[in-house]
């Protein structure tokens, strides 16, 4: 079997960032799976409000290179959301929003998480929309990830080793939509 490249989006900015746990979670989760992590965190990369897509720029900001790459190279992304009053942060709809052929027909796969009770579903919603538009389909399956500040620690493993369990459908059902997709890819796309 191949070697899946899966590229990470998270998108929140701010020092002490809950979602750094969340996106440690995840590389953990697809390096477990023998697949190779690429990281792309809004967080770091603090890019200028979206005026120009990167695709029609001629003279791209290294940061917007470095991320287009990313996205160019992965196989599947694995879009890590907080969720702010019912959407998505307003760094990672920007970074999305610079990139589109990079996305496509590719797979996603959705991990929300808040502080509350909820996992940040409302903004896992909003973002299926997003993801379908960008056609990055999102894999039928969310993880929400609940009460983040206390369910999972700074190496992203989870206090009592729920979210692992919780997760094995989850990145199942997203590695074989990866790997359905990558077939299909194959034989070429629809444009």
């Amino acid at each position: 079997m191949s070697v899946y490249k899966v590229a990470i989006l998270a998108g929140t900015m701010g020092e002490n960032r809950e979602g750094l746990k969340v996106l440690q979670f995840a590389k953990n989760q697809v390096i477990e799976r023998n697949w190779e992590p690429l990281i792309a965190d809004a967080g770091v990369y603090n890019l200028p409000m979206l005026s120009e897509v990167y695709r029609s720029m001629k003279d791209p900001d290294p940061r917007l290179k470095e991320i287009h790459e990313t996205l160019t190279a992965a196989d599947g992304f694995i879009v890590i959301t907080a969720e702010y009053n019912h959407g998505i942060p307003p760094a990672l709809k920007n970074m999305l929003d610079y990139f589109r052929n990079e996305y496509f027909f590719k797979p996603s796969g959705i991990i929300s998480y808040s502080s509350g009770p909820f996992g940040g579903v409302r903004g896992a919603e909003q973002l299926r929309l997003v993801l379908s538009e960008l056609r990055t389909p999102p894999v039928p399956s969310s993880l929400p990830v609940s009460r983040v500040h206390e369910s999972l620690l700074p190496d992203g493993s989870s206090v009592n080793g729920d979210y692992e369990r919780r997760s094995k459908k989850f990145f199942d059902e997203f590695g074989w939509y990866m790997e359905a997709l990558a077939e299909q890819r194959k034989k070429g796309k629809p444009y």
